[in-house]
């Protein structure tokens, strides 16, 4: 393997060229600390709108303001250098139309320094990306379980069960793909739908809750490193309990103070003699 460092993030074109190929690496971002301790081993770097619940309690996305979106994109931003990042556009900045959808786009683009940005739907985005890409921002896409349609969807339950959800979910991803996205999120879907439209469509699929025969995959990184317990999705695997670890830091350190072994000598000034 080379070790020569790169320079400077990884581009949309290479990771809309890895189609078939290595797998891409992804994991959601939110803060400065945290895009510090992923950037060197993931690929892309994704601002989700899954913040709201997250970091803000937030029983949905929905919740979730562009100006919320614009400052985790930044601050991710200012901790990270390899990645490519990619910000949510959350709901309601871009549905009404291609121009609204575009001028959202351009602050995040504007004011994040973020790579590309991210919009949830299907047919009925298809005419927003096309519209995004010829003006210059490139756009993932998200089909399959969308979280900000929650409430029109009935909860978030796996899709693609039934013949007439897998043909509707297949159009969405052909649409997209053909309007000029250069991924797609392909989210909550009965694995062989997430297969099959990954053999279908040209672009990279990113999956969650999909397949592993995805062109990459992406968890958000609460859900692995266990800081969000009120659920846990199926789709998840947890690779660290850290929620456990602050919990008993927290635990050693009340019992401390309540004790005054903290703080002890070594921790005040004026006591050196």
């Amino acid at each position: 393997m080379s070790t020569v460092r790169r320079l400077g993030r990884i581009s949309v074109p290479e990771l809309k060229a890895r189609k078939g190929g290595e797998p891409i690496v992804c994991l959601t971002a939110y803060t400065t600390p945290m895009a510090r301790r992923l950037d060197p081993h993931v690929d892309l770097l994704m601002v989700g709108d899954s913040l709201g619940m997250v970091l803000y309690g937030f029983d949905s996305t929905l919740p979730v303001t562009l100006d919320m979106m614009i400052a985790h994109g930044a601050a991710v931003r200012r901790g990270s250098e390899r990645a490519c990042l990619v910000v949510d556009l959350p709901f309601g900045s871009y549905q009404e139309s291609p121009e609204v959808a575009y001028r959202a786009a351009a602050r995040l683009v504007a004011e994040t320094g973020c790579s590309a940005v991210k919009l949830e739907g299907g047919r009925e985005m298809a005419p927003t990306v096309a519209f995004l890409v010829a003006r210059g921002i490139p756009v993932m896409g998200h089909v399959g379980l969308t979280p900000q349609s929650v409430n029109t969807l009935g909860g978030y339950r796996a899709r693609g069960r039934d013949a007439e959800q897998r043909e509707a979910i297949t159009a969405d991803a052909v649409a997209i793909s053909e309007a000029g996205a250069f991924s797609l999120v392909v989210e909550g879907v009965v694995e062989p739908l997430a297969r099959a439209i990954t053999q279908r469509i040209a672009i990279p699929t990113i999956g969650i809750g999909g397949s592993p025969a995805c062109d990459g995959q992406v968890l958000v990184i609460d859900d692995l490193i266990g800081m969000f317990d009120s659920f846990t999705p199926k789709f998840v695997k947890r690779y660290a309990e850290v929620g456990d670890q602050v919990a008993a830091a927290a635990i050693a350190y009340a019992a401390d103070v309540r004790a005054r072994r903290f703080p002890a000598k070594e921790h005040l000034f004026g006591t050196e003699n």
